[in-house]
């Protein structure tokens, strides 16, 4: 059971009494303990989501060929944890993902109405020429439209260093490893 325990402390940075009780819970079963200690982090995220960010860091992040980049704002609630170098690495992933996937705004009910209607016009021509039914037409333009919102917004898009994951759900990781209420306040993405 020990070694059971060490081996998640090193994986999650959980703390020992934590993983305990969701092995016990999980009988044992390390994948199922993992999946309780990330339900219980999220639980823990979400609580932590209304606490006010004031201190952070501003990462950037120059991609090799010297033509592209990004710089993030990230927000947490103490200077020792915007200090901590795992919240510094986190900025910088983020901006390296910033710089990757051209996110356009931090979550997907701040994307432009103005860009949302601009691909409904597109979208409604295409279902025009597919001539579906009518009555499916607002059915699947809603559809169209959330799933627009989720590519062009930062919180939902694949995180580009571990694609199963959002960046919303890595900075819901941190947030309950690391205690702390972590927010994106702003970032700029530069192209030659």
């Amino acid at each position: 059971m020990l070694e059971k325990i060490k081996k998640l402390r090193e994986q999650t940075g959980a703390g020992m009494v934590e993983i305990k009780k969701a092995l016990t819970e999980a009988e044992g079963d390390e994948a199922k303990a993992i999946e309780i200690l990330r339900e219980k982090g999220l639980e823990k995220a979400s609580k932590k989501a209304t606490r006010e960010t004031q201190e952070g860091v501003v990462a950037s992040y120059i991609h090799s060929n010297g033509r592209v980049g990004a710089m993030v704002k990230l927000l947490c609630e103490t200077d020792f944890v915007a200090r901590n170098d795992e919240f510094k690495t986190l900025a910088v992933d983020i901006a390296m993902h910033i710089t990757a996937m051209k996110p356009q705004a931090i979550r997907p009910e701040e994307v432009s109405a103005e860009a949302v209607a601009n691909e409904k016009a597109i979208w409604l021509e295409q279902l025009k020429e597919e001539k579906k039914p009518e009555q499916m037409i607002p059915g699947i333009l809603d559809d169209q439209e959330k799933k627009f919102r989720e590519e062009i917004s930062l919180m939902t898009q694949a995180f580009v260093k571990d694609p199963d994951r959002t960046v919303g759900d890595v900075i819901n990781e941190k947030i309950a490893k690391i205690g702390e209420n972590i927010q994106i306040g702003e970032f700029s993405r530069l192209e030659l």
